[in-house]
């Protein structure tokens, strides 16, 4: 769908009075050229043995239909992987994807070369294999293979924090999909701005889960709320270019952002009181064993 030119100077665009963030968080596609690369070979491969007899041919589909599932697990694995260095407390992934891309890469090559040679020689496949999974790994590494931030987290706490979590990304990925029908680089920017404050909101639940209770509200209803919203926004607006329903829209968003923000201070504040309390606790518990810190 084709979008207006927005910018300082556009008819439409910012006129500077508004303050503008500082940064925004840029969500690049962790997978990227280089992973939908490895999904090429397995054509040359099926073009070069299908006139080669009935053997041949079945190395050769076998092959690259292993060269298929290891490159969609080799972006799967690069996501997750993502997924989990975005996230400073996070479990590891359940499945090895990038190791289990690697295995099947090497054993597609190995199946690509019997096709290919015709012979009962099983060491160059065998050796084409392990060079090839090896260079792999090399390539893409492997998955996380031990969570991260978990030291003494109740771990029944942090699933719980987990599927809330899923859930509203969940919500803002659908908010992302639904406003580029609107087709207006405005808005766009507008839901943008609102995730970034929603994320960090859903960052700080992360790292303390016993902020769950008071921001689920938040991370359900209100982003459930945000999410159809923005859906109905876009469908009127595609059709309509109603301004009034433009404003209204970016007012609502503006207020859900506050709040938003409200939440995640609130809880920061929360959390220098508990540290304060701790300290304080230790303190009396020191001078009555007779050791005596100055403050």
């Amino acid at each position: 769908m084709a979008q207006r030119f927005g910018g300082k100077y556009s008819p439409d665009g910012d006129t500077g009075d508004k303050p503008q963030k500082a940064s925004r968080q840029v969500q690049v596609n962790p997978a990227g050229g280089r992973a939908n690369v490895m999904f090429i070979p397995a054509i040359p491969l099926v073009a070069t043995t299908l006139g080669d007899g009935a053997i041949p041919m079945t190395l050769g589909l076998a092959g690259a239909g292993i060269w298929l599932l290891s490159a969609w697990l080799l972006r799967e694995g690069l996501q997750a992987q993502a997924a989990f260095d975005a996230r400073k407390i996070a479990h590891r992934p359940a499945i090895p994807r990038k190791i289990f891309a690697a295995a099947g890469a090497g054993i597609g090559a190995a199946l690509a070369v019997m096709a290919h040679l015709n012979s009962t020689d099983l060491l160059s496949p065998l050796l084409f294999g392990i060079c090839t999974a090896a260079l792999h790994l090399a390539a893409f590494g492997i998955d996380p293979l031990k969570s991260k931030g978990m030291e003494g987290i109740d771990t029944f706490q942090q699933d719980r924090v987990a599927r809330v979590v899923d859930e509203a990304e969940e919500h803002l990925a659908a908010m992302r999909d639904a406003i580029k029908r609107a087709g207006d680089r405005q808005a766009t920017a507008k839901v943008e701005d609102f995730q970034d404050t929603a994320r960090t909101l859903i960052r700080t639940v992360e790292e303390d889960p016993r902020d769950l209770t008071a921001a689920r509200k938040f991370l359900g209803v209100y982003l459930r709320g945000a999410r159809d919203a923005t859906a109905k926004f876009a469908d009127i607006y595609s059709r309509t270019r109603d301004s009034a329903a433009r404003a209204d829209y970016f007012a609502l968003l503006d207020d859900l952002e506050q709040n938003f923000a409200a939440r995640t201070r609130k809880s920061l504040l929360d959390d220098r009181s508990d540290l304060n309390i701790e300290i304080d606790v230790l303190r009396d518990r020191l001078a009555r064993e007779g050791v005596r810190l100055d403050k």
